[in-house]
């Protein structure tokens, strides 16, 4: 069987001139500023026997006063700026953190409102230089270790809320949704929780790394482009390279907006947010003689980027072996750290998953009938979910005209529901389309060679059972007596995105992790019709190899492998287990409950 992984193109040679160039230039600059390595000095706070709480700085010996209302909850360590003291209440405001720190936005966390005191007037720091005249009640020379061992000594019961950092950046939907799922968890388990999502990169202004997110939405447009950069940048000397080029420049910045926000466990969803900010974290729990967890929850299902992988985390979750090797072999991560817990989804799959049960079973197929039923959909018809992401984009119109045109041919009745987003204007052409009247003759003509060739590649790829029913339906060029009756549903912008793959008999759909972790939850097949070159190639291989779908990208070829599968009621079912032994519908919960009791125990 091919493997989508290892296909990569080909790099032109001028491209490694380019590279060693800034790659020396960036070693010199290491070398001339390798002085930043070192640590800055801070200070710390303490409260003291009076009623006011006060802070020593360690580099210019004064003290800082802080009146009796603050909350120490929100209030513990900041960053000196001469004699002034930047105030460190946070907001609640659920945005994006476009700069730290604020919070990303969630419907269920709307109502979550952090502690009143935090917010308070009381709570702002002024800054008294006290080095020449020092209270009697405290002595000038208390040591780092006296001051430190009073910092927040507040032990946390078992259960008890606990202040969550995200670490991520909107490169991608499925970032932020596998934190908003893992926060949802939070609240759940551990209600009182507040939690935050920053982008680390973003906020340095500095370059490359302040373009992260714009780069990212430019090059996953040009899919050739963004390949070569995947491939180049996930070699061992570029990891190297850009871990000390990004420690000496952006460093000291992503430890100050980690030390602001004071968390009790930082939570990386993100490749590229592991190797400083573990560095940050350890360097910040060491000053403040208060240990800070940090865990990385991989979001990628096949293959990985090396900069997932940090020997030092406390434990990194996985979806699968193919992950598992990638730690070990990019990242030496010992087996005891390494978690199988599959990708965290919404909680809304988990609680249809365990309502439905086995899809395959009699009790499952009533619930899906009644669940068709609850969204408008005929029960008696077979049911296609077609996504092109949020955005609604790829070739979404012409799949679904090639799908129409094939089912009314061979006398499949079926229905197909179009998740267009917020491509508002696909929704609308679907919705005011006469597809009474579409046939073959309307699809625009496929090259006969090229076709040939796709069949034959694509016989190489499928198991056995699929191909037995590509042969025995497929290859069938007659008209059926009785031509199928089919419907089109244009949705916009979906929030029950469980409920339809419930009642799906099939998903089409790029090869996101997300949406495929979300279908194999609730023993969905899958029929692949794109991916991004690097990080979601091995999304493919997933699907291919654990023989719940197939991979696709023809229209007409899509539609034709689907009127088989839909004509074949026992290569679905089989299909259907078979994608119900990769879900891990629980995900985010177990993974919240280990992070949890980890942390508590610190």
């Amino acid at each position: 069987m091919t493997s989508f992984t290892n296909s990569t193109m080909k790099i032109p040679r001028i491209s490694f001139s380019i590279l060693f160039s800034f790659a020396l230039s960036m070693l010199l600059t290491s070398l001339r500023l390798g002085g930043e390595f070192k640590d800055a000095s801070s200070f710390v706070l303490a409260t003291s026997s009076g009623a006011n709480r006060v802070g020593f700085d360690i580099t210019t010996k004064s003290h800082l006063l802080i009146p009796s209302g603050g909350a120490a909850s929100s209030l513990q360590l900041g960053k000196q700026n001469g004699t002034q003291f930047n105030n460190m209440n946070h907001t609640s405001s659920l945005t994006y953190i476009a700069s730290p720190i604020h919070s990303f936005e969630d419907r269920e966390a709307k109502s979550i409102e952090r502690d009143s005191a935090a917010d308070s007037p009381s709570t702002q720091i002024n800054s008294i230089n006290l080095a020449n005249s020092p209270p009697e009640n405290i002595s000038t020379n208390c040591k780092e270790d006296e001051i430190t061992s009073e910092l927040r000594q507040i032990e946390k019961e078992k259960g008890s809320p606990l202040k969550v950092l995200f670490l991520s950046a909107d490169t991608g939907g499925g970032h932020r949704a596998s934190a908003e799922s893992l926060a949802n968890q939070f609240m759940r388990k551990y209600p009182g929780t507040t939690y935050d999502l920053l982008d680390i990169w973003t906020p340095t202004q500095i370059y490359p790394y302040r373009t992260l997110v714009p780069a990212y939405k430019h090059l996953s447009a040009n899919p050739r482009r963004w390949q070569l950069l995947y491939h180049i940048s996930n070699t061992r000397w570029y990891e190297l390279l850009a871990d000390l080029h990004s420690t000496i420049y952006c460093r000291k910045k992503v430890q100050s907006y980690i030390e602001e926000y004071d968390p009790d466990v930082v939570v990386s969803v993100h490749p590229t947010m592991n190797f400083v900010p573990l560095r940050a974290t350890r360097r910040i729990a060491k000053s403040k003689e208060k240990y800070i967890p940090f865990f990385t929850v991989v979001t990628d299902f096949g293959s990985g980027h090396s900069t997932w992988f940090q020997k030092g985390v406390d434990k990194l979750y996985i979806a699968s072996e193919r992950i598992k090797k990638l730690s070990k072999k990019r990242g030496n991560v010992p087996n005891e750290k390494i978690v199988m817990s599959g990708l965290p989804i919404r909680h809304d799959f988990a609680v249809q998953a365990e309502k439905m049960g086995d899809r395959t079973s009699e009790s499952g197929k009533l619930y899906r009938q009644e669940m068709k039923s609850e969204l408008g959909i005929d029960p008696k018809k077979k049911t296609i979910l077609v996504m092109g992401g949020g955005e609604g984009v790829g070739s979404l119109q012409a799949i679904t005209e090639s799908m129409v045109a094939e089912f009314k041919r061979q006398g499949v009745d079926a229905t197909i529901c179009v998740v267009c987003g917020r491509n508002l204007k696909l929704k609308t052409q679907l919705e005011s389309r006469d597809w009474s009247s579409w046939s073959r003759k309307d699809l625009p003509k496929t090259k006969t060679k090229r076709k040939m060739i796709r069949r034959i590649f694509s016989k190489l790829r499928r198991s056995k059972r699929m191909q037995e029913a590509l042969d025995k339906f497929g290859n069938n060029d007659e008209k059926a007596l009785q031509g199928g009756n089919v419907d089109v549903v244009g949705l916009g912008f979906i929030t029950n995105m469980a409920d339809y793959m419930v009642a799906a008999d099939v998903l089409v759909s790029k090869a996101g992790p997300g949406t495929i972790a979300e279908a194999a939850a609730v023993g969905l097949p899958v029929m692949v019709t794109s991916y991004l070159p690097g990080q979601e190639a091995g999304n493919v291989d997933i699907v291919l190899d654990g023989e719940f779908g197939d991979f696709c990208t023809e229209p007409n070829e899509i539609a034709n492998v689907l009127s088989c599968w839909l004509k074949d009621e026992s290569l679905l079912e089989m299909m259907s287990r078979k994608s119900a032994k990769v879900g891990h519908p629980d995900a985010a919960s177990n993974i919240v409950q280990d992070i949890g009791d980890i942390t508590h125990e610190w």
